[in-house]
């Protein structure tokens, strides 16, 4: 059993999403996107420039085009429920393994819940309803509520100081069965659409979970089945059963048991280099861990929120977050500010401009920089 260092394991991952000394350079926005393990993209602002970042020369405009135009990414609920884009590729192997699951906790009461059948009425009234078709939420709201009962339709969940209909628990639900993705904004309405026909409707494919959990360890092992759970929002022993079929080696990662790819044992032996900056939510972050490793001292007090990474855009320095930033728009001026955490060196400063103007790239604008100071107690 080999045993592998937390500089080398950082600097591994790193290299593996395009984080390292260069961008991915013959790289394209799917490509990534699925070496990235799926982007996050509740902030969609913040999941083009977490692709776009990590490409040489890619704008956020190439990621919506690889989204809308070309269709070679799709936006839709993928770990945790959160909004995601995958690779449309890939889609089938994600909706086995997320619809694979189990049911958790529902935490309405039970005047809100659904019953199991009325679930999957709602599902595959979904699917139905959307096949060749693309509504807002309120269009499927009224198709859904049609083809179910008037109970679907019933205003029973709080939400941002509204009442959502009964149907809508069953969302996420409906993006993990492959019965909805998200569709080209009408306006300022989002909109939501059939999954791609290449994707089957039903029937699982084979080895989705162990499919996942493979990619899951190329992109963020070594890694445990707990660690797998927490990023992909089920429970252990479901982490566990996926891990047992899936053609795995067991390692020491900084003396602990952890789990790679078989055979995807090489590890760089110089330690990480290099500072970056990644917005909200950026998929380096919120998959991972271990949090004492990656968000040293001080960083975990300013960077993480209760523990969850992904709330603050953050700066890694030599693979550990080392501050947060901030960036205010007026028209095509970005004025970028950064919290250090800790002191650079001139040449980290250059590498910190030579990021800040990367961004301005991505975002289409200009960006100027302001270091902040050292900031380490809990902030707004």
């Amino acid at each position: 059993m080999i045993e592998v260092s937390w500089p080398q394991v950082s600097a591994r991952r790193l290299e593996r999403a395009g984080l390292g000394a260069a961008p991915w350079g013959e790289t394209d926005p799917a490509q990534a996107v699925a070496a990235m393990c799926g982007a996050h993209a509740q902030v969609m602002s913040a999941g083009e420039a977490s692709v776009a970042l990590r490409l040489d020369g890619v704008t956020r405009q190439h990621v919506r085009e690889a989204l809308w135009r070309e269709c070679s990414l799709v936006k839709t609920f993928g770990p945790r429920g959160t909004v995601h884009l995958l690779p449309a590729r890939d889609l089938p192997m994600w909706v086995s393994a997320m619809s694979s699951v189990p049911p958790g906790r529902n935490p309405f009461p039970e005047s809100v819940k659904m019953t199991p059948e009325q679930t999957e009425q709602v599902v595959e009234a979904i699917r139905e309803v959307l096949t060749g078709a693309e509504m807002t939420i309120d269009e499927l709201s009224d198709a859904v509520v049609a083809a179910t009962g008037p109970w679907a339709g019933d205003l029973v969940m709080p939400a941002f100081q509204v009442m959502w209909p009964r149907w809508r628990q069953a969302m996420h639900l409906a993006g993990h069965r492959g019965a909805v993705v998200f569709g080209p904004g009408r306006g300022r309405k989002v909109t939501y659409t059939a999954a791609p026909a290449a994707l089957p409707a039903t029937g699982p494919v084979a080895d989705g979970l162990g499919g996942l959990v493979r990619s899951y360890l190329t992109a963020y092992g070594p890694a445990t089945p707990d660690q797998f759970a927490q990023w992909a929002g089920g429970p252990v022993r479901w982490a566990a059963q996926g891990f047992e079929g899936a053609g795995l080696e067991e390692v020491l990662f900084e003396g602990r048991r952890a789990w790679v790819v078989a055979g995807d044992t090489a590890f760089p032996q110089d330690p990480p280099r290099g500072v970056r900056l990644l917005p909200y939510f950026d998929a380096y972050v919120v998959a991972g861990r271990p949090r004492e490793l990656l968000y040293p001292g001080p960083a975990a007090r300013r960077a993480l929120a209760g523990g969850q990474a992904g709330n603050f855009p953050v700066l890694l320095v030599d693979g550990e977050v080392r501050g947060v930033w901030h960036q205010k728009r007026s028209g095509s001026k970005i004025d970028i500010t950064v919290e250090l955490l800790c002191d650079l060196t001139s040449a980290q400063v250059r590498e910190l401009d030579e990021q800040v103007e990367r961004v301005g790239e991505v975002l289409e604008g200009r960006p100027r920089l302001t270091i902040g100071p050292v900031s380490v107690g809990p902030h707004a």
